[in-house]
């Protein structure tokens, strides 16, 4: 049988994605005990470029936050953002009046469509132990139809999220059908709400010293990456290949793939690509870079409805458990 690696290529941050994916980026942060305020029990004064902080080698980053670690408000406009929380919490708030803590494995889905502000916090809860963090934020783009759709806010909680255990293996189905199980439905105006469109994110974890076949798509049309984030060495076609490396697949076959002497961790990003021009601008993907000028002028007016949350980087009581405020008033408490 033909290798059914196409490219490997090592991943960087962001991971490198292909259409109809954006941009992925991984954040595993092993932060220290929280302060009591949700920030970390260690000094900031000292080798941090707090509101920039992105060092690779560091045991964890602030990122942009300048006393809890996150990423204060931002816009986004022309897209979609699926948010995997595995370990620890994010703590949510947008320009809709939606606000949300999840975590322990939950999944949001953001539909930014015309434009939203958002907020991604990540607050330190534990104050006698560390406080881990693993995230993935995942862009999935929208069609030129769907780019100006009203911006929807969903969550996927774990508990509802189909975990599929096969015999050397864990398959977490965020988006697209595994074999015969489906997953919760996407956001309503997603590229993923169709499912002629094969969108698929799955999160795999397959034991040491075994084996686990990644069934085939069910078209040739497919573009499929699998990132291959934690473990040790796999074999793929009589292929080596190392941790942290993506992989790019030909949609058609059956994958098997031979795990190595540690656990390995994948991530499969899969979908037909929506095949349109792609124009971008930081946070505003459109399809021309007039669309751009028009969405900046646009964020300029009317700041997408503006910030109606004390801080940019706002942050929920520290007692709160998992919930989800949405935009119509509906609380979900978990």
């Amino acid at each position: 049988m033909k290798n059914p690696v196409i490219q490997t290529f090592p991943l960087s941050s962001p991971w490198q994605t292909l259409d109809p994916f954006l941009f992925s980026v991984y954040h595993l942060d092993h932060f220290p005990k929280g302060n009591g305020d949700m920030g970390p029990d260690e000094s900031l004064l000292k080798g941090r470029s707090l509101g920039s902080d992105f060092n690779p080698s560091a045991k964890w980053r602030m990122y942009h936050g300048q006393t809890i670690p996150g990423f204060p408000f931002h816009p986004h406009c022309g897209f979609e953002t699926i948010t995997i929380v595995n370990k620890g919490f994010c703590d949510h708030s947008d320009s809709l009046g939606a606000a949300g803590r999840f975590g322990k494995g939950d999944v949001q889905w953001m539909t930014a469509g015309r434009g939203v502000q958002h907020s991604e916090m990540f607050p330190l809860l534990k104050d006698d132990e560390e406080n881990t963090l693993e995230l993935f934020q995942i862009w999935l783009n929208l069609p030129k139809v769907g780019k100006f759709v009203d911006p929807h806010f969903k969550m996927l909680w774990n508990e509802d999220i189909p975990m599929i255990e096969e015999e050397n293996a864990k398959i977490k189905v965020v988006a697209g059908t595994y074999k015969n199980v489906n997953p919760i439905d996407p956001a309503p105006d997603s590229w993923a709400a169709n499912p002629d469109n094969e969108v698929a994110v799955w999160n795999i974890h397959v034991d040491s010293d075994s084996e686990y076949t990644l069934p085939k798509a069910n078209s040739p049309e497919v573009n499929r990456v699998l990132y291959f984030y934690d473990g040790d060495e796999i074999f793929i076609g009589g292929q080596k290949i190392n941790p942290n490396f993506g992989i790019v697949l030909n949609p058609t076959q059956d994958v098997n793939i031979k795990i190595g002497s540690k656990t390995a961790h994948f991530m499969i990003l899969q979908g037909k690509p929506i095949d349109e021009p792609v124009a971008k601008y930081g946070p505003f993907v459109m399809n021309t870079q007039e669309e751009i000028q028009k969405v900046m002028e646009d964020y300029r007016l009317t700041q997408f409805g503006g910030w109606p949350w004390p801080h940019p980087d706002n942050v929920h009581d520290k007692d709160r458990g998992r919930f989800a405020l949405y935009p119509d008033g509906k609380l979900v408490e978990k």
